[in-house]
């Protein structure tokens, strides 16, 4: 049987174990949206996941939609990942990066020029943003212009670039949650009848034109990608998403992408959220599959002696339990997380959690 706990060999790295530390947004960049020594120290505490995928991270200013949250555009944000990649490496830890354009989930104030966020269509999306320290409506988009969509697939492939440049193992784009890929993907956010709209193939075509860009740029093996076929995240929604991620999924296989990174189920939420077969996605994809959600040690030792994925990535466990992967292996209890220190501020609820024998 195989055990969360065993190393597993993914593209030309190797893992020390199959749990895996999903993104977190935790809005603690420091001035321009820059990595800090802090956010570094934060990561090397959770080197003993058998790969963290470092927070959502915005390929260019447009790109951002929430206050504090890092970029890998600028080349002083590049060598403050480095201070982080460098920190996790040296604890023994892998390390990817996810890429990442919010589109319609942003504020006017966090745009360029106060300008309007963009989207597929110009259709303003029933969610909040946080900004100032405090949840508020996101504003109105409007639709891209076709010819500004090879600047967002260029902004992707710098971004890897600049990923790799700052000493990442991989990165994992983006393509959940009702963000700008997701936005393109889904019919209740993409009214456009051009050649990006309409049809799955068209809705598809963004997604797997970064895909493209960034398996060109860093290999395929050094690239990963983040569906979520049902959440609702994002207000995004789709009239039958079975077909959509099948054919999304059929082509990121033909790419020969390292990881998909599935959430099953809402995210963060209820797993039964809307009915779907996972296993069909993990049927048409031949290299490793991350499956993630509300998992326990039980469910995902289950997961992987059923072969229904080959890592099991765990998020808010993390955020308080920075060795969570020796607190699963003894089967200790988890500490719980403190909801308001989640989102902005310093080490307070981010880096002064304590490990199993200090709890103790």
């Amino acid at each position: 049987m195989t055990s969360l706990f065993e190393p597993y060999r993914l593209g030309n790295i190797t893992l020390a174990n199959r749990i895996v530390m999903a993104p977190l947004t935790r809005n603690r960049a420091g001035a321009g949206n820059v990595p800090t020594d802090l956010i570094a120290e934060y990561y090397r505490q959770r080197a003993g996941a058998g790969l963290i995928v470092a927070e959502a991270t915005q390929v260019c200013p447009e790109g951002q939609g929430y206050q504090s949250t890092p970029g890998i555009h600028s080349a002083e944000q590049v060598a403050g990942w480095k201070k982080v990649t460098d920190a996790v490496h040296k604890a023994g830890g892998r390390i990817f990066l996810q890429l990442w354009h919010v589109g319609r989930i942003s504020h006017v104030s966090l745009q360029p020029g106060g300008q309007p966020p963009v989207a597929p269509s110009a259709i303003r999306a029933n969610a909040k943003t946080f900004v100032d320290g405090a949840f508020i409506d996101v504003s109105a988009p409007r639709a891209l212009e076709l010819n500004e969509l090879p600047g967002i697939v260029a902004a992707y492939r710098k971004g890897a670039a600049n990923a790799i440049a700052a000493g990442f193992d991989g990165v994992e784009i983006h393509g959940a949650n009702g963000y700008l890929l997701d936005q393109f993907l889904r019919d209740g956010v993409n009214k456009r009848t051009d050649a990006y709209g309409g049809s799955i193939e068209n809705r598809a075509r963004l997604m797997l034109d970064v895909a493209a860009a960034v398996v060109q740029e860093i290999g395929a093996g050094r690239t990963g990608i983040r569906l979520s076929p049902v959440t609702p995240a994002g207000d995004a929604s789709d009239s039958n998403p079975q077909p959509v991620f099948e054919y999304v999924v059929e082509q990121l296989d033909r790419l020969g992408l390292v990881y998909i990174h599935a959430i099953e189920g809402a995210t963060g939420g209820a797993r039964d959220f809307a009915p779907f077969d996972y296993a069909a996605l993990r049927k048409r994809f031949r290299n490793t599959w991350i499956a993630n959600n509300g998992y326990t040690l039980e469910m995902a030792e289950a997961a992987l002696a059923g072969k229904q994925a080959d890592l099991i990535a765990f998020g808010r466990p993390f955020i308080a339990n920075p060795d969570l992967v020796e607190r699963l292996r003894r089967k200790a209890p988890l500490a719980g997380l403190a909801r308001e220190t989640l989102y902005g501020g310093g080490a307070e609820g981010y880096t002064d959690y304590p490990v199993l024998e200090a709890a103790e």
